[in-house]
């Protein structure tokens, strides 16, 4: 649950364990409290300003784009207004702008009167309604001008109408008073709801009958209101939203406990000594603030994994409230040492409390390693066996939540995250994370042999498929990491014989799969697909959208329509294009075997190839290709290292092939009547000498020079052995160049085929040049298949390369990329199928 802000610091339990003297006396509501630190900047405030700034400018591209619906909306709504007396409707809209004028102001006074004890923090609150009123009104006259002057006639003529009594020509596109008033609403943090809400509603409703609004100059007056409202919270930040100790002991008072001093112990946390005889108070502020806040990373994570919590918290705080003492009730309830609730309470609308039991005691993270003895781990194991007896999920077993206290007894605690009836696959990720968590401190012998004493084999064995980074807390992959790093820094700086290959560090990850595989060999090791949504799968719809947003304007933009210039290819050329896009799948295959010192099913590696053409569609530029190819030499029975350099081998041959075939057709090009080789010439001599120059400085820093050398360690260790076991067979070297060669001039003929197809004649060696750049865009670019990239890339270099005109370009390009990227998808589809169920990848 989100709202967990802060724990108490341990680094003072021994000042608490004996209790925390207070100043005051017992009933004294005098205590010291965090120090006013003025304002905060809330990302929730963030969030909303961007989802305003969003909300308007969609809106205003609707108005323009859709003028049809907007003008047929505010037609009908003029329609309607007409069957409402005119006299009426000038007598509402005079009587409800004056009560939108005066709602602030009976907010202000409301709020001055009410709370006379916090008058500071309630007048910082008016300022900065305010300073957001003038700010909305501002914007609304600069985009009333800016419409008058500057806009196009559509959407001039759909945010205003013409006056029904004369006078101005048109309503203002943002009407009257609505952005400045829900400003200062909003922006004042005024808890008065209804009056407002009705004032608004009314003054709107007026408007649209009086004829002097819009609905859109309606809607871009509200958005424009709480927009500027939450700008101006995140740039002057809003007053200091946590209570003050009095009101904290107040509430505690409330709920029948006898509260003596509180005392801050960390970021929204307060230790609260009672009267004699009653426990100390562990006091956690949920704050709402705090809640919205993670509202993207939790529904993000949600949408993303399987395995993330229901966002309860995101519903409204006494839900979150409400969960968090559920969970920690039913703790109790299975046997669970941890820390018992001693009250909840709400403070005011946006802030509530709860009041654990004080438990003194250090978490895992301070304590040291000597202190970690098998003792303390099989006692949390134990706990964590008792809260899973009871289907009960903690989700968050990160050292902070493994509290220890003074007799060495491990206590559960922080388990807002936690569930109830949770899954079996849930209860699994808890035993994964607790076993890194462990594994990191202890090493993975030792956490998963006091694991199995406790949970048995088959347990721990379950959690296997669980162990992968994604499933585990945020803390614990950054752990891993750091922890990997030192393996390999630790393994590059110890000697090596000169004939004996140094090992790779042992993933911690992987220790522990050992580990467990030694007690239970059967155990599974595939890992669970806890993804619901990659990363990958967005961009590859994003970088669709993004491409079909720039190339759909442009097919119908120019004179010459390029569908039609496609729909009427010649056919001898398309067939040739097809025949040439074809063969570069058995091209690619000779270039990809050819880098092979093993022997390899070539009739496989064909099918990989024309796999890659599905695997472009959810990965990035060449990305995919890496790791197909990669894949398929692991199941062929080549080591996982080897595999990797024989695939870097093969990228650094394409790298050198590409420079030098770009070389030899940017001369060519110059070599053909009207070339001009001296245009594209400069660009890629001085791209080869800055990258010189840049490398001879880089090497002439001490610092960057050993950065360059821990970059470049990869390829002198492992794919230079690689190049030289390779040297050794001349003939399959040359095939491999051949390939890598050949699949090139395949697709430079396919293109050239396709603007041949459309009717357009450009020299070859244009075409060559324009394709051997484009294919660089498209490799560097993010988007699965260089989506958006390459088509734009390689229209305008035929454009400006080969001369043609933008008609034909984009039919080419558009004809070009239906065969490469579209028409392979279902073959790569099917050979990718068939190759998995013959185990080939």
């Amino acid at each position: 649950m989100a709202i967990v802000t802060g724990r108490v610091d341990s680094d003072t339990g021994g000042a608490r364990s004996g209790g925390i003297p207070g100043p005051g006396g017992p009933g004294g509501d005098a205590a010291p409290g965090p120090a006013d630190t003025g304002r905060f900047r809330q990302p929730v405030a963030l969030i909303r300003l961007l989802a305003g700034v969003a909300a308007i400018t969609l809106t205003l591209l609707l108005a323009d784009y859709a003028r049809a619906t907007t003008s047929g909306i505010a037609s009908d709504v003029a329609q309607a207004a007409e069957l409402v007396p005119r006299t009426l409707a000038g007598l509402a809209g005079g009587l409800t702008t004056a009560a939108l004028l005066l709602v602030p102001a009976y907010s202000a006074a409301r709020r001055l009167t009410s709370a006379p004890a916090d008058r500071r923090r309630t007048l910082q609150h008016l300022s900065d309604g305010l300073l957001a009123a003038v700010l909305a009104y501002g914007i609304s006259l600069a985009l009333d001008l800016w419409v008058d002057e500057a806009a196009s006639p559509t959407l001039v003529a759909a945010l205003t109408q013409r006056l029904p009594g004369g006078g101005l020509a048109h309503t203002e596109p943002v009407y009257g008073y609505l952005a400045p008033v829900l400003a200062f609403l909003a922006a004042s943090g005024a808890r008065e709801r209804r009056l407002p809400r009705l004032t608004l509603a009314a003054s709107a409703l007026a408007g649209l009958a009086a004829g002097y609004a819009t609905p859109t100059a309606l809607l871009l007056g509200l958005l424009i209101g709480w927009t500027a409202a939450h700008g101006t919270s995140y740039a002057v930040g809003t007053p200091d939203p946590r209570p003050r100790p009095a009101q904290l002991l107040r509430s505690l008072r409330e709920a029948g406990l006898r509260p003596v001093a509180a005392l801050p112990a960390g970021p929204d946390r307060y230790l609260v000594t009672q009267e004699a005889g009653r426990p100390d108070l562990d006091v956690q502020l949920l704050d709402r603030q705090a809640v919205t806040a993670a509202l993207v990373q939790r529904a993000w994570r949600r949408m993303r994994l399987r395995t993330a919590p229901h966002p309860r918290a995101l519903r409204s705080l006494r839900t979150g409230l409400e969960h968090e003492a559920l969970v920690s009730y039913a703790a109790v309830a299975a046997g669970v040492r941890t820390r018992r609730i001693a009250a909840t309470a709400e403070l005011g609308r946006d802030t509530a409390l709860v009041a654990y039991e004080y438990l003194p005691g250090r978490t895992l993270d301070r304590l040291a390693d000597e202190e970690l003895t098998d003792a303390l781990l099989t006692d949390a194991w134990s706990q964590l066996a008792l809260l899973h007896r009871r289907e009960i999920s903690h989700r968050a077993l990160v050292p902070s939540a493994l509290l220890v206290d003074d007799a060495g007894a491990v206590h559960l605690v922080d388990l807002a995250d936690g569930d109830i009836a949770a899954s079996d696959l849930v209860l699994r990720c808890d035993t994964a994370q607790l076993l890194a968590t462990f594994a990191l401190r202890t090493g993975a012998e030792r956490a998963v042999r006091t694991a199995v004493a406790v949970l048995g084999a088959d347990t721990v064995a379950a959690a296997l498929p669980l162990l992968q980074p994604i499933a585990l807390a945020g803390t614990t992959r950054r752990e891993l990491r750091r922890a990997a790093a030192a393996a390999r820094a630790a393994a590059a700086e110890q000697p090596q014989p000169a004939t004996t290959p140094a090992a790779p560090p042992v993933e911690l990850l992987d220790a522990i799969r050992a580990e467990v595989l030694r007690t239970q060999p059967q155990a599974p090791v595939r890992a669970v697909k806890v993804e619901r949504l990659r990363p990958r799968t967005l961009l590859a719809v994003g970088g669709g959208v993004v491409a079909g947003w720039l190339l759909l304007p442009q097919l119908f933009a120019t004179e010459q329509n390029p569908i039609a210039a496609v729909a009427d290819a010649d056919p001898l050329w398309l067939v040739l294009a097809l025949l040439a896009a074809a063969t570069s799948h058995v091209t690619a295959a000779m270039g990809f075997v050819g880098f092979v010192p093993e022997r390899l099913d070539f009739r496989n590696a064909v099918y990989a190839q024309v796999a890659g053409s599905f695997v472009k569609l959810v990965s990035p530029g060449g990305v995919g290709g890496v790791a197909l190819n990669t894949r398929f030499l692991q199941r062929a029975g080549i080591p996982t290292a080897q595999a990797l350099s024989t695939v870097g081998v093969g990228q650094l041959f394409g790298l050198v092939l590409h420079l030098l075939q770009l070389g030899a057709f940017v001369y060519l090009m110059g070599m053909e009547p009207g070339g001009s080789e001296l245009d594209a010439l400069p660009a890629v001599v001085g791209g080869l000498v800055g990258a010189g120059v840049l490398l001879a400085l880089v090497s002439a820093v001490p610092p960057a020079r050993r950065w360059l050398a821990a970059r470049l360690r990869p390829l002198t260790s492992e794919v230079l052995p690689r190049l030289v076991e390779l040297l050794r067979s001349p003939g399959r070297l040359a095939v491999g160049v051949a390939g890598q060669l050949l699949v090139s001039l395949c697709l430079v003929a396919c293109l050239y085929c396709c603007a041949r197809a459309v009717g357009r004649e450009p020299a070859f060696a244009a075409v060559a040049v324009v394709f051997l750049i484009g294919n660089a865009v498209g490799n560097a670019a993010p988007t699965p298949g260089g989506a958006g990239a390459v088509d734009s890339a390689l229209v305008t270099l035929l454009e400006h390369s080969a001369s043609m005109e933008e008609g034909g370009a984009l039919a080419a390009v558009a004809l070009y990329r239906l065969l490469t990227l579209v028409l392979p998808v279902l073959p790569g589809w099917a050979a990718f199928a068939w190759l998995q169920r013959r185990g080939a990848l």
